[in-house]
């Protein structure tokens, strides 16, 4: 039986083309808000962290009305990072927008979620966003799209998806690039007409597949899945089985249950087939589990999320400052916040290592990690975490394997020299080059996952931060050889103490600061960055001695160089396979492993 009366869709994109906004829109149309109600920018990035950089990391639920019909609505993350959030809610939808950007066109990120969706067999909308773009180029993009589709074998049904033009910042869509455009309804028209009402038999057993794990510190665990079969009711009992996991199964009683309308979660005491609920109250329910009648349980498949590609060994922070800055600081207080982010995180690995000290924690790239530790340090977590290393596989005959990564630049022409050199250093491949009309080149390469570890930043500065840099994972091939990460080496603090204007004037003829006056340091702690490749010990503590005798310079003032403030990403670029980054709620410090200058010395002899 088909339930007409509701459309589950997800929009998926790459980063940056504008799916959340769309969803603004959508949601603005719709009559969700007050008219005149004062409404945030991207309101459904409602994570601090989100609304910061501008990214979407988790996906989230919302729905609207729209001509007695009621359409749910899953914006996903665009980030390759957070490609384990879109895997699994394509299985809550029957159909998915693509959002792609006028000018850029399909760009990595496009072609993964879009092969996603087609090895699913969901129909397919897209969205050509970003009219308005002076450069905007809809026509060639069209084109682009289904060579794409060609790409990757979509069949006949697929390839005839229809195209829609909109400009999500403006509010319009439309159907033909000539037709007037007054609000965002040919979308919604569009998503009735072509994405089927959700199927399944009312009278079975119920059967919910838990796709989304959301977390509340009042009610704790709530699972957001799709009704495949059967209704499900408050009070009822159900088995939790699955589909990876045959000897599970579990007794429990759904107390509350949640629809979505619009921003809001609503009470309700029954749903039916194709309607998306959130479930609260059953404190073992994961990504994956079935909700079923325990009558004749059966699980619904689930494919496997794809495997981490990075880890880091978070520690428990055992420097001379430690325990002065944050709330949580032992290795208990780490170990659970670690396990408890396993509950909404699919992509993520926890391991406890040979020490109860440290653990080794896998994502899916750098960007995933340092939202796991940006997070912590606001929650009031003080640790320390070692540089970023890629995950190897072997094959049948111990060969080492690789994760390799396709990259794909967008520079103006001028750079366009500068980088390939840069990442033929890294072990990288140029695939492919190409120009485009308006002078800026477009640069594809194979490399190493490893090649790419702290490379963000210093692409940013050789191409004046107007290159784009994008990758996605390719899958694994043999070890590429050895890199050198750093070509310069660290200035380290030689004692304890406070850093005082005499002793960062002299330190700063030796490379580039990252204190100022009046910082705490302690011995073993990086200061700043040579300008030579080997480390050096600087006293940053020193004072000037006073004697009976003046010159006539003496009381020339000294002039400091600003230090280099350094963000959370590129902290974590810049430490070396024998340093860790202290992470604080107030503070990132880098230091040595070892912190004591002769231990150093004898260990880098070994």
């Amino acid at each position: 039986m088909k339930r007409n009366d509701i459309r589950n869709i997800a929009i998926i994109a790459h980063v940056d083309h504008g799916k959340t906004t769309l969803v603004d829109e959508l949601l603005k149309q719709s009559g969700v808000f007050r008219t005149g109600q004062v409404v945030e920018e991207r309101v459904m990035d409602s994570n601090d962290l989100e609304r910061e950089r501008g990214i979407t990391i988790l996906s989230k639920n919302t729905a609207v009305f729209y001509k007695g019909t009621k359409i749910n609505i899953i914006d996903t993350p665009g980030h390759a990072d957070f490609g384990g959030e879109v895997e699994r809610v394509l299985k809550m939808v029957n159909g998915v927008i693509l959002v792609v950007d006028a000018f850029e066109g399909p760009m990595p990120q496009t072609k993964f979620v879009l092969k996603k969706a087609l090895e699913l067999h969901l129909p397919v909308i897209c969205c050509i966003n970003k009219i308005d773009r002076p450069e905007a180029r809809p026509k060639e993009v069209i084109d682009e799209v289904l060579e794409l589709l060609m790409d990757l074998d979509a069949d006949d049904e697929q390839l005839d998806c229809p195209f829609v033009f909109a400009s999500a910042k403006c509010g319009i869509a439309m159907v033909e690039l000539s037709d007037e455009a007054k609000n965002m309804e040919p979308l919604l028209e569009t998503i009735l007409e072509y994405i089927p009402a959700p199927e399944g038999d009312p009278d079975a057993g119920t059967q919910v597949l838990i796709s989304t794990i959301d977390y509340n510190e009042y009610v704790g665990r709530i699972g957001v899945g799709k009704v495949d079969n059967g209704v499900i009711r408050v009070n009822q009992d159900c088995v939790i089985v699955n589909h990876h996991a045959p000897d599970k199964q579990k007794k429990v009683k759904i107390s509350k249950l949640y629809e979505f309308d619009g921003l809001k979660k609503v009470e309700v005491n029954e749903a039916g087939i194709g309607s998306i609920v959130a479930i609260s109250g059953i404190a073992d329910l994961h990504i994956g589990d079935t909700i079923c009648s325990p009558e004749a349980p059966s699980p619904i498949p689930f494919q496997k999320i794809s495997e981490p590609t990075i880890s880091m060994t978070f520690l428990v922070n055992d420097s001379p400052l430690a325990g002065q800055e944050g709330k949580f600081v032992t290795s208990r207080h780490l170990r659970d916040r670690l396990f408890r982010e396993l509950n909404t995180d699919v992509s993520l690995r926890v391991e406890e290592t040979d020490t109860t000290e440290a653990f080794k924690v896998s994502g899916r790239g750098e960007l995933h990690l340092s939202v796991l530790i940006e997070n912590m340090r606001r929650e009031g977590y003080e640790f320390a975490v070692s540089k970023a290393e890629v995950i190897y596989h072997y094959d049948e005959n111990g060969k080492k394997l690789e994760p390799m990564e396709e990259c794909v630049i967008d520079v103006p022409e001028a750079y366009a020299g500068t980088v390939i050199e840069k990442l033929s250093a890294r072990k990288g491949e140029l695939q492919s080059m190409s120009t485009s009309a308006s002078g800026s080149t477009r640069l594809t390469f194979l490399i190493p996952a490893r090649g790419l570890i702290g490379y963000r930043g210093e692409f940013l500065t050789d191409t004046k931060g107007e290159g784009i840099m994008n990758t996605i994972f390719q899958g694994y091939a043999p070890y590429k050889g050895d890199l050198n990460y750093r070509s310069q080496g660290s200035l380290i603090a030689f004692e304890s103490g406070e850093a005082i204007t005499y002793g960062l004037f002299n330190a700063q003829e030796r490379g580039a600061l990252f204190i100022g006056p009046g910082t705490k340091v302690y011995a073993g702690m990086v200061v700043g960055q040579n300008a030579k490749a080997e480390d050096v010990e600087v006293n940053v503590c020193k004072r000037k001695q006073l004697t009976n005798t003046r010159s006539s310079s003496a009381d020339e003032a000294l002039r400091l160089v600003p230090p280099r403030v350094m963000s959370l990403e590129q902290c974590l670029e810049f430490i070396d396979t024998d340093e860790l980054l202290e992470a604080t709620p107030k503070s990132l410090r880098i230091r040595k492993k070892i912190l004591d200058s002769l231990q150093r010395k004898r260990s880098n002899r070994k």
